[in-house]
């Protein structure tokens, strides 16, 4: 069975035939329970998100902020497992038909297995993983099961990437170029600002891949801004955020789904 990297890659190409910037959402498996999550999936690609990161909670979620932490606790507290994640990549996919990636810190992996993660990821309908905190040089192993199963190997880049190291991890990625548009964790912010410019500037003078930009953006005016220079724009704690706050599931899914609509439309008049 082999995974969904192409996929990928032609919803990308896709949203760029179209002049637009692609909606790439975030959300952690098991949160606020398993099937909450997977019909939270559900409801921002149905809302307009064109792909969806699972995050595997992690209990030390050291480039989380304090919304995605949260959701992690719980989840975790939940009693979540890999294999409610890979659950959530397969159910999510299988009725939406969208690129699904995991997005995870890379201890679980490794412990888990490598070959055997990849395996089982690639079974599930999944297009691949953003590994935020693989270093590049220690990278080979999972890239060879990955290439091996059909899936992407996301890395991420932040502005103080010097121009040689950006050129190195775009080189051993695939899929995407995740570009954190400042330094520090993942959470909503007023402005983006003017780093995420010059970084995607910068990244994409060393690659061909799409460069996406996440850290930050909850509105429409925001991913507006990003989608006038980047490829893609990710959404993540701002989705989170209303799951959180709501009163209820129903009320959550509703809320999700119509941020994502929002977040489609702004991405469209990039």
């Amino acid at each position: 069975m082999s995974g969904n990297i192409e996929l990928l890659s032609a919803t990308l190409a896709k949203a760029k035939s179209e002049d637009r910037a692609a909606l790439v959402a975030y959300l952690p498996a098991g949160f606020p329970t398993v099937d909450g999550g997977i019909e939270a999936v559900k409801a921002v690609i149905a809302g307009g998100a064109d792909v969806v990161e699972v995050g595997l909670p992690h209990s030390d979620p050291v480039l989380d902020g304090a919304i995605i932490q949260t959701a992690d606790d719980i989840a975790l507290r939940g009693g979540v497992k890999i294999a409610d994640v890979l659950r959530t990549v397969r159910e999510a996919h299988a009725a939406t038909g969208a690129p699904v990636l995991v997005m995870t810190y890379w201890n679980p992996i490794d412990r888990y297995g490598v070959e055997r993660f990849a395996t089982e990821l690639a079974e599930a309908g999944g297009a691949g993983c953003i590994l935020p905190d693989l270093p590049v040089q220690e990278s080979a192993l999972w890239r060879e099961h990955a290439d091996k199963h059909g899936l992407a190997t996301v890395f991420v880049v932040a502005p103080s990437s010097k121009d040689e190291r950006l050129a190195t991890i775009t080189a051993a990625g695939s899929g995407f170029v995740y570009a954190a548009s400042l330094m520090g964790v993942t959470g909503t912010r007023e402005s983006v600002g003017n780093e995420a410019q010059e970084l995607v500037r910068r990244t994409r003078a060393t690659t061909e891949l799409p460069v996406c930009v996440g850290l930050g953006v909850s509105n429409a005016v925001q991913a507006k801004e990003v989608a006038g220079f980047a490829d893609g724009v990710i959404v993540g704690s701002a989705f989170v955020k209303l799951l959180l706050d709501a009163p209820d599931l129903p009320a959550g899914l509703a809320a999700v789904k119509a941020l994502a609509g929002e977040l489609a439309e702004g991405v469209r008049r990039g």
